[in-house]
């Protein structure tokens, strides 16, 4: 193996290494983007809900977490555009849930 053949070698590892350094960078840049957006989201739901509705979310979000945040989005939103005037009740957060929630269809089996 030659110099040049060795000093490819450490040209390439070095790129390597920096594709690496620059994807992880990226990465982190995402993650605490998304620590701060959360953060802001938690801040504003603290702000127009109430404790019991705060709870029955964060039960939500246990068990359906994509519904959850769905939901958080739509409360932001609302808070956001003003047409919340006071804060979420326990009661106003169920009626949302429920419109937000896909109708179940039943199904009636009769055997003969």
């Amino acid at each position: 193996m030659g110099d040049d053949e060795i000093a490819e070698l450490r040209r390439r590892r070095m790129e390597q290494l920096q594709r690496q350094a620059a994807e992880q960078q990226l990465m982190d840049e995402e993650l605490e983007r998304r620590h701060r957006q959360d953060s802001q989201i938690n801040l504003i739901l603290m702000q127009i809900l109430e404790p019991e509705a705060k709870e029955r979310l964060s039960n939500i979000k246990i068990t359906r977490p994509d519904f959850a945040k769905a939901i958080e989005q739509q409360l932001v939103m609302l808070a956001q555009s003003g047409r919340l005037k006071q804060r979420v009740t326990d009661a106003q957060l169920k009626e949302l849930l429920k419109q937000l929630t896909p109708a179940k269809k039943d199904f009636n089996i009769r055997r003969v």
